[in-house]
């Protein structure tokens, strides 16, 4: 659940004002009014209502700019700038609410009250301490929150990756695959014995690698790109001149995560839903752009009949990089052209930070 869903105040922020103001209140009035709290009802009927107000809108503000601070601060490596501006701000609040509590109150002697440091004191530090123990309050419940989203988050990933692992693997078993790789293979071995061991080399790469790959929900730049070479070959070997793939990687954004089995999803679509032949190849391009995206582009030849779709493909990508909380993953298609962008990931685990999500 995202933050900006949630209502601006939340129903435990509610109960936990309505449970704790009310005490914050008389005792502040009894602080300036000792037992003439309990002897009249001009302080019940006057001064209670006239601190409540400013402290009901005190409340309010703090409220909304501490969720703007959960907004702006909210990844689990900026809690502890979150935290500290968030007592920052709780200090303020309550501080100016109190001391100007005191200050009208002793200026105008309003109710015959007179000014005195200790009444101030005292009042400064119930309001601290009751408004940073409901605080505390607010950001456990925060925190488990967060940690239940977390958890589900992960869990999801890990669901999608099975998933998709599974699809991949499936799609590479299927008999037509299998008997076109092992005809092949097999004409290569009579024909072309050193073709025919790198042919062998590049399937049994591709299978290494899914076979593996279900231990992990993001893959390097670098692996992605092997893969998809390895798995080229293998396209290559049906469809010859009839399919084209070019890539151009920056060397530097090797070390770039992105969702596992990416491009090959996106490149496995790009031949089920189009036409490829010898006169008219269907022709993928992949490269990076300086804004740490790796396109994915394909010339559209759509087939009169449409392939049937198992809507796993770009919808499992978009939906890892959601949970991943990373913007920018783009799937745009004009007369001539369907381009993905993938948003590439700086891997933060690989130089000392926390890294995005665990395998």
């Amino acid at each position: 659940m995202e933050i900006e869903a949630r209502a601006p105040i939340s129903k435990l922020q509610w109960y936990a004002f309505l449970a704790t103001a009310p005490i914050l209140w008389f005792a502040l009035n009894y602080i300036l009014y000792q037992d003439a709290v309990f002897q009249g009802l001009r302080v019940w009927l006057l001064s209670i209502p006239l601190i409540a107000m400013p402290g009901l809108a005190c409340w309010y503000l703090h409220c909304l700019l501490s969720r703007r601070l959960k907004q702006r601060f909210g990844e689990m490596s900026q809690a502890g700038l979150r935290l500290f501006l968030q007592a920052l701000l709780l200090l303020l609040l309550a501080s100016g609410f109190t001391l100007s509590v005191f200050w009208v109150y002793g200026r105008g002697g309003w109710l015959g009250y007179n000014w005195e440091k200790a009444d101030v004191q005292l009042g400064l530090l119930v309001t601290l301490g009751l408004c940073f123990l409901v605080e505390t309050l607010y950001e456990a419940d925060y925190t488990f929150v967060r940690y239940r989203e977390s958890a589900d988050e992960l869990r999801s990933l890990e669901q999608l990756a099975e998933y998709q692992e599974f699809e991949s693997l499936k799609s590479l078993i299927n008999p037509h695959f299998l008997f076109n790789c092992f005809n092949t293979l097999s004409s290569l071995i009579s024909e072309d014995p050193k073709r025919a061991i790198r042919f062998l080399d590049e399937l049994s790469k591709v299978y290494r690698y899914l076979l593996l790959n279900n231990q992990k929900t993001l893959s390097t730049l670098e692996d992605e790109i092997s893969f998809i070479r390895s798995y080229y070959q293998l396209l290559k070997t049906r469809y010859g001149r009839a399919l084209e793939m070019n890539i151009d990687v920056a060397p530097h954004y090797s070390g770039y995560l992105l969702p596992s089995l990416s491009l090959q999803l996106l490149a496995e679509n790009a031949v089920k839903h189009n036409v490829a032949s010898s006169a008219k190849p269907l022709v993928i391009d992949i490269f990076t752009t300086e804004s740490n995206q790796l396109i994915v582009n394909n010339n559209l030849q759509r087939k009169l009949v449409k392939a049937v779709s198992t809507r796993i493909g770009l919808e499992n990508i978009r939906m890892k990089y959601q949970l991943l909380h990373q913007q920018g993953f783009q799937a745009i298609e004009d007369e001539k052209n369907f381009t993905v962008a993938l948003p590439l990931i700086w891997d933060q685990a690989a130089q000392g930070g926390e890294n995005i999500i665990k395998p």
